[in-house]
């Protein structure tokens, strides 16, 4: 937190007034109070000895009646345990019978049946929240049988590629043939208990996944990063490597986690150490430890600057320091460089250094820079210093250019978005918002909290005037993302929607769903209307429902997955993305993405259970979904 920063202790929507206070009395009743205070105080003027002596008589009768005994209630044991802690609790003292005379006599609570015992005075409460805690169960276990369905098809018939084609029933190698799906649906298979599918993939890595490393070709430095990399290394952590929370007790050692991820890094790192500059090349030959720019030269703004976790935490369990210093030397170099109030165009190349070109969005290219400025930051927990800080603070000036520079609201309805700058912050402003960019509620409310609840945090005075802004536009965002699902035909979001402005609207295009109260604000153009069982969105539901445990972020989720179950299950096994949101019955893309078992399950099992389960004030998240601890804390 910044040092100049002013903290606040609460903002005036959650101060809860006794609205007593503030009650208008009628004009009867001012009349009536006047004229009896006015009589009173006459009386008090002309009050003789007879008459106080009198009144005093009356007194002591009044007295007398009161501190009579009265008659005896039987008051179940339990109910009478309550009503002793709450005298305790509140000072009152049993014997003192004359407070009593001043003080309304209080209601007892109904007189409950002899099953129906309660425990701490919730009476009526503890059955709601054991029915309540007993859906979610429910719920949560619906997230564990779509995990195993979509493992089921994977297994069938694409155990060993990176992908599954659920239509077509085959498996397709496009992230380099590491099996990415079996290394980035590991961890979740750990965190919701599917052994068989621990062991399966755990046994795969140990016996494949070295020789893939040692034989393949070009891959992606982001991509493998982020998905293989990154599974690894959680898959360490949860097996209880490196003093690890230990989850799960299939699958092999952790030592081979490690050793296959370090062996992966090793070559990940010629990226690094063959670019003139801090800014790595954009792809990687595993087989012979060569790299070389993208074939425009330009790396991905968000690709160089997704890395950091990793590399991090790598250096972290395996006492190798290099890791962590190539990684950081871009987000040093990127701290040198101009920016627009923080924010940064989407290419950068990594012969001069330099960005390339002003496209400023927080989409595709530009999403997690902004995402790792925060989390590189609170990775470091209690071992923040000077050499760490530069991280929060280039996070603190790119969201405040957020919100001058790229949030806006729709028409009619006012749903705030975030737009791009596709010229620079001189240029036409777009009312376009990627899927991507719904990474970013959960984002502003982790950077607000730094992982605690809202409740605590307002407790602890530790929320400052720009962090209550940040929070509440988390939730703004996070309404408007669900709206992107809820206002198409088929309750999904499109990969891309547009925002009615007063500068930008198209009829005809709206999502389809006609009783959507925003069917007019969100535009959807028919190039954009696919889903690819992206993440982003529930994840900030995730992280929303942990920081402000607000319920109506659980329920949002719930819809969500209902509409995944509903049109995306394959009934073979596995799920498929969508041509068209916007159409019914939707046509199937032929696509599983790695990210659908590795992100999306991952977030909606956690959404719907206990968060002592990855808390996030001792795990971040990577990009990937991948948990990382937090130093210090485990």
């Amino acid at each position: 937190m910044s040092s100049s920063s002013r903290p606040l202790p609460y903002s005036v929507k959650d101060v809860h007034y006794d609205n007593a206070k503030f009650r208008h009395r009628s004009f009867f009743k001012v009349i009536t109070q006047s004229l009896f205070i006015g009589n009173f105080k006459r009386g008090c003027m002309s009050f003789s000895t007879g008459k106080f002596l009198a009144a005093l008589m009356i007194f002591g009768i009044v007295y007398l009646m009161l501190t009579h005994t009265s008659p005896s209630y039987s008051v179940p044991s339990g109910l009478a345990k309550v009503i002793r802690s709450n005298k305790e609790d509140k000072g009152i003292d049993g014997g003192s019978s004359f407070r009593r005379l001043w003080r309304r006599a209080p209601r007892l609570p109904p007189r409950l049946p002899p099953d129906e015992k309660g425990g701490n005075g919730s009476f009526i409460q503890e059955p709601m929240k054991t029915k309540l805690d007993s859906e979610w169960i429910g719920r949560q276990q619906k997230v564990k049988d779509a995990f195993i369905h979509a493992w089921s098809g994977y297994k069938k018939y694409a155990f060993g590629y990176d992908e599954l084609m659920p239509l077509s029933k085959h498996g397709t190698d496009g992230l380099g043939g590491l099996g990415a799906t079996i290394v980035d649906a590991l961890d979740t298979a750990m965190i919701m208990g599917v052994d068989e599918a621990v062991s399966e993939a755990g046994s795969w890595i140990e016996k494949h996944l070295l020789d893939r490393i040692l034989q393949k070709g070009q891959v992606n430095l982001f991509e493998t990063t982020i998905r293989v990399l990154g599974g690894l290394l959680s898959a360490y952590h949860l097996s209880g490597g490196e003093q690890g929370i230990n989850i799960t007790s299939k699958g092999p050692r952790p030592i081979v986690y490690l050793e296959t991820a370090k062996n992966l890094a090793d070559r990940l790192l010629s990226a690094f150490t063959s670019s003139p500059t801090a800014i790595p090349f954009s792809d990687v030959v595993l087989r012979d430890s060569s790299s070389h720019p993208a074939p425009d030269g330009l790396s991905s703004t968000s690709e160089v600057s997704t890395l950091q976790l990793e590399f991090n935490y790598l250096s972290t369990v395996s006492g190798n320091p290099n890791y962590s210093m190539e990684a950081m030397k871009v987000l040093e170099h990127l701290k040198t460089l101009p920016k627009v109030e923080g924010l940064v165009p989407i290419y950068i190349s990594p012969q001069s250094g330099e960005f390339s070109g002003e496209n400023i969005r927080l989409g595709s290219r530009g999403d997690s820079y902004y995402e790792y400025l925060i989390k590189v930051w609170l990775q470091q927990g209690t071992n923040h210093n000077a050499n760490w800080t530069y991280l929060h603070d280039m996070y603190v000036e790119a969201m405040k250019g957020v919100r001058h520079l790229l949030v806006r609201k729709s028409i009619p309805n006012g749903l705030t978005f975030v737009g791009e700058l596709p010229y620079g912050s001189n240029g036409e402003y777009s009312p376009k918002m990627d899927h991507l960019v719904c990474f970013l509620p959960g984002t502003l409310a982790l950077g607000a909290t730094k992982g605690i609840t809202k409740e605590r945090a307002m407790k602890d005075n530790l929320l400052t005037f720009e962090d209550l802004e940040n929070l509440k536009l988390a939730e703004d965002l996070a309404k408007t993302c669900f709206e992107m699902y809820s206002v198409t035909s088929t309750g999904l979001a499109p990969e891309i929607a547009y925002f009615h402005t007063q500068e930008f609207y198209e009829s005809g295009l709206d999502g389809g769903n006609k009783s959507s109260e925003y069917v007019d604000d969100i535009i959807i153009k028919r190039a954009d209307r696919h889903n690819l069982l992206r993440p982003e969105t529930v994840e900030s539901l995730f992280v929303l429902y942990r920081i402000t445990e607000d319920p109506k972020y659980r329920e949002w989720g719930w819809q969500i997955f209902e509409a995944f179950e509903k049109y995306t299950k394959v009934n073979s096994g596995g799920y498929s993305s969508l041509d068209d949101v916007t159409m019914l019955p939707p046509r199937g893309r032929d696509k599983m993405e790695t990210f659908f078992l590795g992100e999306t399950l991952k977030y909606l099992y956690l959404l719907f259970g206990e968060s002592s389960v990855i808390p996030l004030d001792k795990f971040v998240f990577n990009s990937e979904a991948h948990p990382f601890p937090i130093k210090g804390t485990i």
